[in-house]
Formats: structure tokens, C-alpha cells, sequence
């Protein structure tokens, strides 16, 4: 097994890198997200967690940036009656997440689309969720903020937005939940690339 320079930037360590596939977007996709993000899976609990921090019910419409095999917006439409938007770069989460859902009984209520995540519109978003890496956090923090209303809420698995202090953080073991909620204040202040 073989650990990226990003591996131990972000302490992935050898044995945890084991217990999961990292996979890593084939040459030739966008700069954006190629290779920025591997593929961790988040633990059911965590999942659970974020749905709760972030409030999701029946009335909320809910995008997973990064959704890998679609647990969380399965979720959010299993359990909390969501409807959901996971988006994905990599053809082989997107096939595993269709599936997830097909078992789920949540076709009607979920979508998944195969794409790059910078260039989804999130207009409609009244939740959006994230596991991804600090810096392509940063990244799209002026997209999140250009893109949805106010009143919108974002929850991110692990990474923070540097200097936009999240409302909310909660600890589930070792991770961390972070939540916050799309304000003008917001957009004026952290909306700049």
C-alpha cells in the first residue's frame, strides 16, 4: 500500500487508510477535485449526527458534495424524509450510491449525479453536506455562499471553513461536526475568492 504525500498531511495513517478504499479520479477531470478528496466512508453514527446537527426533515432538500456511495443522503431520505442530491466525480460511487438507494427504497426521493461538484447548481439546496478536505472546503465556500439562499444550512464531516466559525461543532469520538447557516452577513464577509 502505497500513502500520498495528502495521506499524512491530513493523518491518514496506513492502518486507517487500509480499512478504506481511497480512490482517486482519473487524468484529464478538473484541476478542481482531482485528486483533492479521497473516498473515506462516513460511519453511520457520524452520518446520523450531521442530519440532526443540521436539522434535515421532510421539507428540506438536501446535496451531498463528495456523496460517495450516497449513505448520507440515503439517510436523509430513509430516516429524516429529505429529499436528496448526491454528487460525485467518480462513475463507480455514483453506480454504488443508485444502488444503496434502490435497497433503501429512496429512488423516488434521491438522485446522484456523476460531477465535478464546483459545477453543480445548488440553488435549490436547504441543506448541503460535506466531507471533504480543508483546502477544497475553502474553495467552494464562495460557490456555497454565491449559490444558496439564506437560511440554507452546511455541515461538514472533519474540516472547518478556516476563518467562518461554524455555529455549532460536536465531537462524535475523534470526529468532529461542524454547522453553519447561510446568512448576508456571511456572503459579505467570506462570499470573496
Amino acid at each position: 500500500m502505497t500513502i500520498s504525500r495528502r495521506d499524512l498531511l491530513y493523518g491518514v495513517s496506513g492502518a486507517f487508510a487500509s480499512v478504506f478504499s481511497l480512490t482517486v479520479p482519473s487524468a484529464g477531470q478538473e484541476e478542481g477535485v482531482r485528486g483533492d478528496v479521497p473516498y473515506v466512508p462516513t460511519p453511520p453514527e457520524v452520518v446520523e449526527a450531521m442530519l440532526k446537527l443540521g436539522g434535515v426533515n421532510k421539507n428540506d432538500i438536501l446535496y451531498d458534495l463528495g456523496c460517495g456511495d450516497g449513505r448520507i443522503v440515503v439517510m436523509a431520505a430513509q430516516k429524516f424524509g429529505a429529499h436528496g442530491t448526491g454528487v460525485d466525480i467518480n462513475p463507480e460511487r455514483i453506480k454504488e450510491a443508485n444502488e444503496n438507494a434502490r435497497h433503501a427504497g429512496v429512488t423516488d426521493r434521491v438522485r446522484f449525479l456523476e460531477k465535478n461538484l464546483f459545477d453543480v447548481d445548488l440553488h435549490e439546496a436547504t441543506v448541503v453536506t460535506l466531507y471533504l478536505l480543508p483546502d477544497v472546503n475553502l474553495r467552494l465556500r464562495p460557490k456555497l455562499l454565491h449559490d444558496l439562499k439564506d437560511g440554507t444550512r452546511i455541515v461538514s464531516h472533519q474540516f472547518d471553513m478556516d476563518n467562518w466559525k461554524p455555529e455549532k461543532k460536536i465531537e462524535i469520538g475523534w470526529r468532529s461536526v461542524y454547522l453553519w447557516t447561510v446568512t448576508e452577513k456571511a456572503k459579505s464577509e467570506f462570499g470573496g475568492s
